[in-house]
């Protein structure tokens, strides 16, 4: 005999709770309390509710979604997922939750009408609402270089960012460099945190640490900050190459030399990094392949194939070019 559908009446009547608030839950709003929204998902997982019909054609299409478009660290993870997609026959749709809630909502409506077969949420992207509303649409999903820790059966690609910190600041130290200062990340992001914990792991004790806001403007006002101190610092690691480039520009209205009087170290190697003026020393990402991976793992989920490896860290690698030098 055939099993009857699940529909959200079946889910509503069961919770005890009416349709909309059901839908609700669904769509990742706000409006429902913490224990119906928890008891509705608890349902909608036994019940196995699916929103859109069981798999029956090739895969078409992922989502891409980023928290903002600001420089050419996204562009550089788009090609490699971009790349690995074609090489499927499937397309992609790049978009950003830029504005908030009508970003957010924007792709919520393209999920509840089943069409997107996956999603990959990169850095910031993986909000309260999104990641509700792909667990209650069972739309399969993967985190790339995730801002904050998510579910252990979300799989992940990040980078190897404390390793990558860490020897950013063994180069400025093997160099001779004692007055090493840090110019940090957002500290509620994951990366941030895992590369200031490298820097200090490397420096043993001491250091100076700015925080800027993973742009060239905060990289320049955190820059003047530091030169302008008594105790200035000989060398600086920046926590990305935007933050280094603004480094740059606060040395430049200071008069101080890069690499003679000031060496400086990025991290992500970003095209601007090798054509900056010295081309900068980096940490770099390994950006393309890290967006090529994530795609390749979301394939394999929508597929319904096995991830052997759900949890990936990839290497980073120093690149000493021409903005670092001896003390």
């Amino acid at each position: 005999m055939r099993t009857p559908r699940v529909t959200m009446e079946t889910i509503a009547r069961v919770a005890g709770v009416s349709v909309p608030t059901v839908s609700r839950v669904l769509n990742g709003r706000d409006g429902v309390s913490p224990a119906t929204r928890e008891r509705v998902e608890e349902l909608l997982h036994d019940h196995g509710y699916r929103a859109r019909p069981a798999r029956s054609a090739p895969v078409a299409l992922i989502d891409v979604v980023f928290p903002e478009f600001e420089c050419a660290w996204e562009t550089e993870q788009i090609r490699g997922i971009e790349a690995a997609a074609s090489a499927a026959g499937v397309g992609i749709v790049v978009s950003s939750l830029r504005g908030g809630a009508p970003g957010t909502e924007q792709l919520l409506r393209r999920l509840r009408l089943g069409r997107t077969d996956g999603v990959i949420l990169a850095a910031g992207s993986s909000t309260d609402a999104v990641r509700s509303a792909l667990r209650s649409l069972n739309v399969p999903v993967v985190a790339l270089d995730p801002a904050a820790r998510v579910a252990d059966d979300v799989p992940t690609v990040d980078a190897a960012n404390f390793a990558g910190a860490h020897r950013a600041t063994r180069h400025l130290l093997e160099l001779g460099h004692r007055r090493i200062a840090m110019i940090a990340g957002a500290a509620e992001l994951r990366c941030s945190q895992a590369r200031l914990d490298g820097y200090r792991a490397a420096l043993g004790s001491g250091g100076l640490v700015e925080r800027g806001n993973f742009d060239h403007a905060s990289g320049l006002a955190a820059g003047l900050r530091l030169l302008a101190r008594d105790d200035r610092p000989t060398a600086i690691f920046a926590s990305n190459d935007n933050m280094a480039l603004g480094v740059y520009e606060a040395a430049r209205q200071l008069g101080v030399a890069v690499p003679a009087r000031l060496s400086v170290v990025g991290f992500d190697d970003v095209p601007n990094a090798r054509w900056a003026s010295p081309p900068l020393t980096t940490v770099r990402q390994p950006l393309r392949d890290m967006g090529h991976r994530a795609a390749g793992t979301l394939l394999a989920l929508v597929r319904g194939e096995a991830v052997d490896t759900p949890h990936v860290e990839m290497t980073t690698d120093l690149i000493v070019r021409e903005s670092t030098a001896p003390r």
